[in-house]
């Protein structure tokens, strides 16, 4: 599990983070993504919804997305 830490960069920082390391994932592999820009929730859904990758809130300004295709 590759591991980002976004805490206090704002959007799209974290998605943009994101979304770059995933492409480096196998399907199934996940991203530990820490941020608590809180745009990041609503922008890293949208972002999940339109990539078809997983996305799940673990707490408070912690996410773990799960890849879930082969890019």
């Amino acid at each position: 599990m590759k591991e980002i830490n976004c805490l206090g960069k704002r959007c799209p920082v974290p998605i943009i983070e994101t979304a770059n390391a995933i492409k480096e994932l196998h399907p199934g592999d996940s991203v530990h993504l820490l941020a608590d820009d809180p745009a990041t929730e609503i922008d890293l859904r949208a972002w999940a919804r339109m990539t078809g990758n997983h996305m799940k809130v673990v707490a408070l300004n912690e996410f773990l997305i799960t890849k879930s295709k082969v890019d």
